[in-house]
């Protein structure tokens, strides 16, 4: 069993009971400790700028040439806040209980009702720094709905909020960049964690301009490297999403956890063909005013025009009354691939539903569908070809979102002491499911809210134990253990690419461990994903040296990617109920909803790394529901 330390007291006391009591340390004594930030995406980045602007010596790493490419860009929706702006009835505690309802019941109380005390505060921290949120005629922020409400809680700005947060993030870093507080090393990877004595004491990271292996020490670690969908190969992830640092981590002691809850977004582009490597997302915030459909007869070869209403079927609508097309997100992406796999869907590869805005546009005009998606009909106008004010967009489900990630504990810590993992890195707050636009504002509260006041808890230990430099006998063989895992690539002389093991994973973990999953698809991929492992190790072939190599990175991302598949099925097979993102066939209600078994499954899972070919060991963390009653999740 592991312990997430909970501070005492009432659900609503308890984040001011950890303030109150955690230890500190002086500005005086804050120079003297480092601490290293890996991914500079909104919950790095914010957490570098914080810590540096507290006094501290930071080190930030990322693979892409500019923290502003992070992925954090792409989320484009908005970002959630209780401020109850609207007069609709929104408060701290509704928004705590709609994300453990929208997660299934899986996450933590306390981690959760945190998320949601500290959500006015992102808001005021990012209209500070210049965030052109939307805003109503008389000046006062604007806010709509996502799925899995009935409140209007989410500050958008247009269809670029993951953008615009990010540059408000980005320039609080560079503030410190240019203050000398924040060290910046670009186009850099983690390669691996280094403990010294159980304690994470640094990385080894590759500089990806010129291939030199480098060490770098530091008193505490961060990892902020964002999530793993791109285990799917065809996800709405960037091309250099992965899971190494991590995963990486997770093979020096850090536990893993909820690694089979997976979310599908249910408003993606649909793929077009075999030639592509990834899939585009259209904003959640599209759902506030569309309404999603598929012809009611299956091979229906009609235009979407030329289909009229009585012969349409509005299945969320049908489906889900009180939520309707903002249903949550796994549900939502559950019944669209109900409706294809009925034979429904449209589009050149018969894989997608419509999302029509016609009616939204005939009835507020198109002016005013334009301020608030603009961006969104251009892009999609841009890829499909289709002008989507005149004809509905063609959406499908796609890997999105990875609600788990390393198991952490209420300060955000690792099982690894002085690790920590913010952001979409750990899986600390969203339970089965996340809901839409929790996301930013999970990665802002992490780096703003949360590690700057939890990390120096940790650190002021530090201050008394000796300090340890790269030379320590650790990162010796942290170096030497990468070193050999690079040249083993290398010398492979098969003559199958990175890229056909990739896809060959995606394919099967899409087929048997994706939108829905059971006993006999988890086996069989487990089977064939031991069997895709060997033949990596014996087929695969890299062309150039250890200097500039693109394919020698993706061959290490894809080998953690083929251990984390495997435990992504051990994890869902273990797992006998449905919840959340998480659908096994064999549990499900008469009408086709998540069955959950709360006597037996009410708990975090907790993997731990026991070897190569070593069944890992799972550790439980009990989950105690105090505040919401354990009811059946339902948004009919």
């Amino acid at each position: 069993m592991v312990d997430a330390r909970i501070p005492a007291g009432e659900l609503a006391d308890k984040w001011n009971n950890y303030k109150k009591d955690s230890k500190l340390v002086s500005p005086g004594n804050r120079k003297k400790l480092d601490v290293i930030v890996v991914g500079t995406g909104l919950a790095g980045a914010s957490c570098a700028a914080s810590l540096a602007d507290l006094g501290y010596k930071v080190k930030t790493f990322c693979f892409q040439d500019s923290s502003r490419r992070a992925h954090s860009v792409a989320a484009q929706g908005g970002i959630n806040a209780a401020k109850d702006y609207k007069n609709d009835g929104d408060s701290i505690f509704r928004m705590f209980k709609d994300t453990i309802k929208g997660g299934d019941f899986r996450s933590r109380e306390a981690n959760v009702y945190r998320l949601a005390e500290c959500s006015a505060s992102v808001i005021d921290q990012a209209v500070a720094q210049g965030v052109p949120f939307a805003r109503e005629y008389g000046g006062y922020l604007a806010t709509r709905s996502f799925g899995g409400v009935q409140v209007s809680r989410t500050f958008y700005a247009r269809g670029q909020t993951g953008q615009q947060l990010l540059l408000g993030t980005y320039q609080a870093l560079m503030r410190q960049v240019g203050a000398g507080k924040v060290t910046c090393a670009t186009r850099h990877e983690m390669l691996d964690l280094v403990v010294v004595d159980g304690k994470a004491k640094g990385i080894i990271v590759r500089d990806l301009q010129t291939g030199a292996i480098e060490r770098h020490a530091a008193n505490a670690v961060v990892l902020a490297t964002g999530g793993y969908g791109k285990v799917y190969n065809l996800s709405t992830l960037a091309m250099g999403c992965n899971s190494s640092a991590i995963w990486r981590a997770h093979k020096k002691g850090a536990y893993m956890s909820g690694v089979s809850w997976i979310q599908f977004h249910p408003t993606c582009l649909p793929q077009s063909g075999e030639h592509q490597s990834k899939l585009t997302l259209m904003s959640e915030s599209l759902r506030n005013d569309a309404r999603i459909w598929v012809p009611l007869k299956a091979g229906d070869e009609r235009k979407p025009n030329d289909i009229p209403e009585a012969e349409r079927d509005y299945y969320l609508e049908r489906r889900y009354p009180a939520f309707g097309n903002l249903s949550p997100r796994d549900i939502a992406s559950r019944a669209a691939k109900e409706r294809i796999d009925a034979g429904c869907g449209v589009g050149p590869m018969k894989n997608a539903v419509y999302l029509d805005m016609l009616k939204a546009i005939k009835e507020q005009g198109k002016d005013k569908i334009t301020e608030k998606y603009g961006n969104l009909f251009g892009m999609y106008e841009k890829i499909i070809g289709i002008n989507a004010y005149q004809e509905p967009m063609q959406i499908s489900p796609a890997a999105h979102f990875t609600m788990g990630g390393l198991w952490v504990d209420y300060e955000l810590m690792t099982t690894i002491p002085g690790l920590f993992a913010l952001g979409e890195a750990n899986f600390s707050d969203h339970g089965a499911n996340r809901l839409g636009a929790n996301s930013l504002l999970q990665s802002s509260v992490d780096g703003y809210f949360i590690a700057p006041l939890t990390i120096p808890n940790y650190l002021s230990d530090e201050l008394k134990a000796p300090k340890i430099g790269t030379d320590h006998p650790a990162f010796d063989e942290a170096e030497k253990h990468v070193r050999e895992q690079l040249q083993l690539f290398l010398k492979a002389k098969g003559t199958l690419s990175v890229d056909y093991f990739h896809k060959e994973l995606g394919k099967l973990l899409y087929d048997k461990c994706g939108l829905s999953r059971s006993k006999k698809s988890l086996e069989e991929a487990i089977t064939a994903i031991k069997e895709l492992k060997q033949k990596f190790s014996t087929e695969l072939k890299i062309t150039g040296d250890d200097k500039i190599n693109s394919e020698l990175e993706k061959a290490g991302r894809v080998s953690d990617y083929l251990e984390l598949g495997e435990l992504m099925c051990y994890d869902a097979l273990e797992r006998e109920e449905s919840c959340g993102a998480h659908f096994r066939e064999e549990y499900q209600t008469k009408d086709g909803e998540a069955l959950r078994n709360d006597d037996d499954f009410c708990f975090v899972s907790a993997w731990e790394w026991k070897g190569k070919d070593i069944p890992q060991e799972l550790h439980k963390e009990p989950l105690v529901f105090e505040a919401v009653e354990l009811t059946v999740r339902s948004y009919k």
